[in-house]
This record gives structure tokens, sequence and C-alpha cells, in this order.
């Protein structure tokens, strides 16, 4: 034992415990120093002067005044023009066999895009990730090679998220990895705010949805959702167009809303103070057309319908609408199962596709569109599963009755009112609708719940009608056109009934449309899926 601490274990306990606070607490600021010397050191090694902050470590909103007074420092800090002469994704297919290591001074471009990711290794040496179009291309800026302004103000003034703007020839790596080594880098578009970091995503639904351009930047897949949508509205259109039907644009607002069950969005046009509805679908406009001369004619556009939201089901949507005089139902679900098949395949390369409906992470569902789907009569199916059989006069009380008492012991809840529509559309979900993954059509619904389609030509109370389904949801609804004036307006009739009972869906009587059918609508079959 030391002489030392022989004469510290002679003191005062009291004495004792503040000797070794004060060593504790020596030994603390020792370790602090230690820390920011180290500190330092890196920042010195990576260009960065002792005491510099860390843009990434702000606050958020401290971050966006930081860079707002960036801004206004600056001479031009929103160029009007960036003379890009590549895109990221030829470069990257032009050079994909050059060797790594090696540099092709007479190979310059100019390209732009928004910076992902930025480090630094030393004073003269940053690395970007530069993204646009889809893909992503290391800028690997070097001091010997900048020659417009100073390399330091430079880079000094572009962050994580701007739109940057790069002069360079092309290279490798030593890791082989595709680079522009720029000669001229300029920040042609700031981003104020702080981005979430590359590792911890973008997750949020309500901020993905509600932020869209956010959720682009982050996360690279939502561009796919993008691309694919636009290759299924360009196949549809190309598909409808190799086979004689005519793309027309029918009226957004209407007097009546018809052609769907659904409750309208109401809206008032100053001019003519009338009180007009945003359309729900376009069908009675394109039959007229049809009775008009023109025998196949379609519109791709947007619906309005004022009712709930969930992951699919949105107020205002995009849908296709075709019309094909002298084809029934039979005709249209061939068409569908060749159009829908043929263009997963053309897409996605195959029949077989994988599902993720709790997102990328989740368990995927193995859809299989190959051809011929599964034909399922609906009342029947239903009939089947409960092992009894329905009044089939569904528009009388007894029918009604009768399926109120079956969903009252199915204990299957249906929001009033409890008309014999929405009480077999209860049990078609509960039987069919929810079991259904591959593609199948639902045939043959009753004619109360189908004012617009075509009586059953050897089915009583039933219509020539189909819905197809995938992964337990509509994709298509289609039927045999219901021709017949008189029968038309019993129809709309009824739907004036079911309104004045408190059926917000149900359709209005529009004798306009009726009158045109006493012109001679031809056997027509119609056609309408989501997008």
């Amino acid at each position: 034992m030391s002489e030392a601490a022989t004469a510290t274990d002679k003191l005062p306990a009291a004495e004792r415990k503040r000797l070794k606070k004060e060593a504790e607490a020596k030994k603390r600021e020792e370790e602090k120093e230690k820390k920011k010397a180290e500190q330092a050191a890196k920042q010195e090694a990576s260009g960065k002067k002792a005491g510099e902050v860390n843009m990434e470590d702000m606050d958020p909103s401290k971050y966006r005044e930081n860079r707002l007074a960036m801004v206004k420092s600056l001479k031009d800090p929103y160029p009007h023009k960036w003379p890009v002469d590549a895109s990221i994704p030829t470069l990257i297919e032009k050079y994909k066999d050059m060797a790594p290591q090696t540099q092709d001074e007479s190979a310059v471009v100019t390209i732009a895009g928004r910076v992902k990711n930025k480090r630094s290794q030393g004073a003269n040496l940053v690395f970007y990730d530069l993204v646009a179009d889809g893909a992503k291309i290391q800028i690997m800026c070097q001091a010997q090679n900048h020659k417009v302004g100073d390399f330091k103000e430079s880079h000094s003034t572009i962050n994580r998220g701007d739109i940057m703007g790069v002069k360079g020839f092309i290279g490798k790596s030593k890791t082989g990895e595709l680079s522009v080594f720029p000669m001229e880098v300029k920040l042609l578009t700031a981003c104020l705010h702080m981005l979430p970091k590359e590792h911890q995503g973008l997750k949020d639904t309500e901020v993905r949805f509600r932020r869209r351009y956010l959720d682009l930047m982050i996360n690279e897949d939502v561009r796919n959702v993008f691309y694919t949508r636009s290759k299924i509205i360009n196949f549809i259109r190309h598909y409808l167009d190799s086979r004689g039907f005519l793309e027309v644009e029918t009226p957004m607002m209407n007097m009546i809303p018809g052609g769907a069950t659904a409750k309208p969005f109401v809206t008032h046009h100053n001019e003519l103070n009338l009180e007009l509805f945003m359309r729900v679908a376009p069908e009675l406009y394109l039959k007229t057309l049809v009775v008009g001369g023109l025998d196949r004619v379609y519109e791709i556009g947007r619906n309005f319908r004022n009712e709930g939201m969930d992951l699919t089901h949105n107020p205002e949507f995009t849908a296709c609408e075709f019309y094909m005089a002298y084809a029934d139902y039979n005709d249209l679900m061939d068409i569908t199962e060749e159009l829908i098949s043929s263009m997963v395949l053309n897409i996605k390369g195959s029949y077989k596709i994988e599902y993720h409906p709790d997102g990328p992470e989740g368990e995927p569902i193995e859809i299989d569109f190959t051809p011929p789907w599964p034909r399922i009569s609906m009342v029947e199916e239903i009939e089947k599963k409960l092992n009894q059989k329905l009044n089939r006069d569904f528009a009388s009380e007894p029918a009604r009755k009768q399926l109120e008492e079956v969903c009252e012991k199915l204990k299957l809840e249906c929001p009033p009112p409890l008309t014999s529509a929405r009480l077999l559309d209860k049990l078609c979900g509960h039987f069919i609708e929810d079991h259904i993954v591959n593609p199948t059509f639902i045939t043959e619904h009753p004619q109360i719940m189908s004012p617009l389609a075509k009586w059953h030509r050897s089915k009583e109370g039933l219509t020539e009608r189909f819905e197809m389904f995938v992964n337990t949801k509509e994709l298509c609804n289609a039927y045999t056109e219901l021709n017949d004036p008189e029968r038309q307006m019993q129809c709309f009739m009824g739907q004036a009934a079911a309104k004045e009972a408190g059926d917000d869906e149900a359709q209005g009587v529009d004798h306009d449309f009726v009158t045109a059918l006493e012109h001679g609508l031809p056997p027509t079959g119609g056609w309408g899926c989501g997008i």
C-alpha cells in the first residue's frame, strides 16, 4: 500500500468522500477533453473546421433556418437553366462494360438530379449519390479536377436533398462503381427541409399519402407504382383501339347522377344558377353514343363518389368503361380474361404475381391470372352455402324478409335501409367475395341489384351481369345492357322508391336516357373497370 493511500485512509470520512468526488470530476473532464480533441482531429481530416456543426445533427426547425440563410447569401440561388445532355440510366447502360479504375476525360457529360447522400474524405474529396429518372450514380469530386469556382465553396452549399447540377467526365472507381468526375458542380435548388435518414426511410402512412413528393423521394419502390399504372392505362387503350373502339369524353357534371349506385358530390353552376352533380359514372352518356351509331366506344376518366375512404376506395378515381354493340355478357367475360391476363403477362412477365397487402415487408400473396377463370352464379352459390332455396321474387316483401332473417341468423350487420339489394350484397360478400384470391367471375346478379342490366334470358329475376374479383376486391363490372325503354323506366322507378326509403346511393329517374332508348339501342355489352 502506498504512503498517499495510507495518509488518505487516516482522513475523516467526509474529507475522503470530498476527495473522491474531486477525483471523479477530474477524470470526467479529462475524458471530455480527450473526446473533443478526437472529434476535432476527425473534422480536420474531413476538411471541416473544429467546432463546425454537422447539419444532419441539427434540430429540423434550426436546419430550415440555416438553409434559408444560406440561400439568401447566394448570388443566384435558383438558376434558370442547367444544360442537361445525358440521363443517368443512359450513362449506366452505355458505360456498364468500362474497366474499374479507368477514366475517359473525353466523355464529358452534363447531368442533374437530387442528392441522396453526401460524404467527405479530407478537404479535397467529396462523394455524392445523385438520383434521377429512377437511377443512381456516384459523383466523385476531386479538387484537382475542379475548374469553375472555388472547390470548397461550391460544395459547402450543397447538402442531402438538394437538386444539383454536375458537369464532368466519366470513369469508374477502384471498386468498379460508375462515377462522374466533376469539373463543375452547381446548386440548382436547395431543399430547405431535413429529409428522413436513408436507413430510417419514410413509413408513416399519413405522411406518405399527404406528401406524395416525399414518398417518391425516399421510397424507391413507389416510383414503380406510377410507372406500372401508366403501363396499365396504355395497355387498355391500345387493346381497345386495336379492336375498333373509339375513345371519347363525356360530361363531368350532370343534372341527374346516374350510371352507378353511388352517392354523388353536389356542385353549383353560377351562370345557369343550377345545382349539378359530379358524375358517378359515364355509362348513360356512352350508351346514348351507341344509340347514335358509334358501335364501339370507351372512356378513361375520373369518377366522383361521395362515399367512404379506405385502401381500395377513393372519392375520386379513374375508371375505364367501354360499350360494344352486338355483344353480350358472355363475350365480355372472354374479353376480360384476355385483356387482364395478357396485361399481367405483358407487364410482369408471368401470369403469376406476388401481391403484398401489408406493404413490401409483409407476407406476400400469390395471385394466378392464368385463364380460364372460374364463373360462379351468385344466387345459386348463396343457396348452396345456405343449403336452402331463396325466394327469387326479390322485389317482394316476403323475399326481403327472408333475406333479413338469414342475415340475422348469420349475425351479419347490414346498414339501413334493409333492402333486398343491400341484404343480397351482404350475403354475397360473406359467402363468395371474401374467399376469392385468384381472378373469379361472380355472375347472374338479381335484377333488383342491377337496374341497368338486361334480364337473364333463361333465369327469372336474374340479369346477365358479372363482376370480376381478385383477392376479395372487385376489379370489373359488366353486363348485357338493358335496352327495353319500358323496363328501364320500371327499374328507375324502383331505384327512386329505394331513394325515398332512405338509400342515398340509389339512382334517380333519367327521362332523357329513356327517351334515347326509345330511339333504339342495339343489343350491347357494357364493361367498367377501376384503375
